[in-house]
């Protein structure tokens, strides 16, 4: 027979002292049950113990019982020896215990239940963490058996496990569904510390250029749930790694997140897309069983959103703003902290040279009902967002240039709005104070060329034709005709949804750079502006072909000068000799033939210079 000590003797003075008693509580189990089952065979949702000795016990976890005996729990679970000594309390049940929220669930406990039997069991990195978690559940320590459960599954946690990348990893996943307990055993922080202390290891080097050989753990770190790369990530900016790297890794977490929850945003708390209203209007106003059903899984994602923000390494290299664009969409699709938006749009601030107007194109979301009510008068991109942005980096801006760098990126951000400007101008329910605001937040002297304004102005007043002369003039007043190059001028002088001051503005703009444009003088102060680049070489082409007409034009009048001199000579040669009354008459008639002809070349010559470009009579100054 085999004895089981479930409480230790208590004694409270010497032996040999009859005057107090021992109290020894034991529960006496035969060796012979701890082998009296060979397996578990499954009916239905019940697992029976195959053995000869009828089964005394029924444990119920998540749906399933399993038919077992108690004796061979008792003496490794500290849990189920607490039970027994009380009386059940499941007597109208269908079975005896029920163990709640068992960590690794029916699966893990069946393997629990092989070892308490003595039968062999497999341990592996894809349940180690569950089998480590449900002995502690059960209190199977040292103090119940040597060798128990809760030794072994740590024993090979820490010298099998950690020790190798892959595995670590599968631990890592498998503990998303064991919390608390994976968390207060301190398994999933002793794996994020591992996997961060291999990924310093390898990647310890001071180049400033990553490598492919630096970004080898960045596809196995995007697999996992949003708190454990959390702990990585913070591990590794303790550990001192470069900001780069840390900024990559966050990039590619969020490339493999943000398709899906771009996907999974239509039809949830979306009201317009970034393109046609009529195209890509995204419904909210489907059924409540329908939006309440996405509460839980909206939750999860702006939480994963915030987070990453949270993460943003301070250096303004490290995350590119395309990405950081992306991700302020995301947040403001899925309500996440304001506190976090505003952060996040101060970031954008600094970096905001590098963005795209698409990049810039955010929708405007509606997230009540009240919004969805008043959607007529919402704009399909959200302007006050890019205005803000928009501020921020012009008070960077100021900062920098207090700090004497003289380098600006103002030039390079002018065409960025104007870009923008053109995209907006498409929506009918933008209002001319928004468009204005934004035009003239740049300054002065930001805007070396004025055409992409011109464009965008022209766009808006296309598409609200209804505007009144007094709001035509105060949208034109923002763009400077002098600043508008000569293909710009010669549209705008065209332009019949100008203001007639602006034509002519415009006119006089034009006048003066085709003098300056032929003379081969340059009005405008020169700069490497792209823009301004592009429209003076089409001039130059325009201006050097005419060039070659004028030059054609001398010519025949040249030749026609020559022929002029030589009937002079005649006429000299003539005049010497006698005159005779018919030979005078006929000199005269000579005379005055010579005076019709260089009208008529006069008058061909200026039939040429006005083919030069006979669709604009505004070149007849040149010629």
């Amino acid at each position: 027979m085999q004895k089981l000590i479930l409480d230790h003797l208590e004694n409270t003075g010497d032996e040999s002292d009859e005057s107090h008693q021992v109290h020894d509580q034991r529960i006496v189990v035969p060796s012979m049950l701890n082998a009296i089952a060979d397996g578990f065979v499954k009916k239905e949702k019940s697992w029976f113990a195959t053995s000869q000795v009828p089964s005394d016990i029924s444990i119920r976890v998540e749906d399933i019982t399993f038919y077992v005996h108690k004796y061979p729990l008792v003496a490794r679970c500290g849990y189920i020896s607490q039970i027994e000594l009380h009386e059940p309390q499941n007597s109208h049940s269908d079975y005896d215990l029920k163990l709640e929220k068992f960590p690794g669930g029916s699966e893990a406990f069946e393997a629990i239940l092989k070892f308490c039997y003595g039968l062999p069991i497999s341990l592996n990195p894809a349940n180690v963490a569950a089998l480590r978690c449900g002995s502690e559940f059960l209190e199977m320590t040292e103090a119940m058996e040597e060798g128990n459960l809760i030794s072994k599954t740590e024993a090979f946690f820490t010298f099998v496990v950690l020790s190798s990348w892959n595995d670590t990893i599968t631990v890592l996943k498998s503990c998303e569904t064991l919390s608390p307990w994976a968390e207060n055993l301190q398994i999933v922080r002793r794996c994020c510390d591992s996997i961060a202390w291999k990924i310093f290891r390898e990647n310890s080097t001071t180049e400033e250029i990553i490598t492919n050989d630096e970004k080898w753990w960045f596809d196995d770190a995007a697999t996992l749930r949003i708190d454990f790369f959390l702990k990585i990530v913070t591990a590794l900016r303790v550990k001192g790694i470069k900001s780069e790297i840390i900024g990559s890794c966050i990039m590619n977490y969020g490339d493999k997140w943000f398709p899906s929850m771009y996907s999974e945003a239509k039809g949830t708390n979306s009201k317009y897309g970034t393109n046609r209203r009529n195209d890509s209007q995204w419904s909210i106003t489907s059924g409540r069983n329908e939006e309440t059903s996405i509460i839980g899984q909206n939750k999860e994602l702006r939480t994963i959103i915030e987070s990453l923000i949270s993460l943003l390494p301070p250096q303004k290299e490290a995350v590119s703003c395309k990405f950081l664009l992306r991700l302020l969409k995301m947040a403001i699709m899925y309500a996440a902290s304001p506190a976090l938006i505003s952060e996040l749009e101060k970031r954008i601030g600094m970096v905001l040279e590098n963005a795209s107007a698409n990049d810039l194109l955010i929708p405007t979301y509606a997230v009540n009902e009240q919004t969805i009510n008043s959607a007529d008068e919402q704009t399909i991109h959200n302007i006050d967002v890019v205005q803000r942005i928009l501020d921020y980096f012009l008070m960077y801006e100021q900062q920098r240039l207090q700090q004497q760098e003289l380098k600006s990126t103002t030039l390079n951000i002018s065409k960025l709005v104007d870009s923008y400007l053109a995209e907006i101008a498409r929506d009918p329910n933008v209002s001319i104070t928004k468009f204005q605001v934004l035009a003239e937040s740049l300054p002065r002297h930001a805007r070396t060329c004025h055409d992409g304004l011109y464009r965008a102005i022209d766009t808006y007043l296309k598409i609200h034709p209804s505007l009144t002369e007094h709001d035509r003039r105060r949208l034109c007043k923002i763009m400077d005709c002098e600043k508008l190059s000569l293909d710009g001028c010669m549209h705008a002088a065209q332009n019949e949804r100008l203001p007639l001051r602006i034509v002519i503005q415009v006119l006089l703009s034009e006048q003066v750079k085709m003098r300056a444009a032929v003379q081969g003088k340059d009005i405008t102060p020169s700069d490497d502006n792209s823009d301004k680049e592009n429209s003076w070489s089409s001039t130059k082409k325009e201006v050097y072909s005419l060039k070659e007409e004028l030059e054609k034009v001398k010519m025949q009048m040249e030749e026609l000068q020559k022929d002029c001199s030589e009937l002079q000579q005649e006429s000299v040669k003539v005049n010497n000799k006698p005159r005779s009354s018919w030979t005078s008459g006929y000199w005269r008639r000579v005379k005055k033939s010579a005076l019709f002809n260089r009208k008529m070349v006069e008058d061909e010559t200026r039939e040429a210079e006005n083919r030069v470009k006979p669709a604009d009579r505004r070149y007849q100054s040149v010629s």
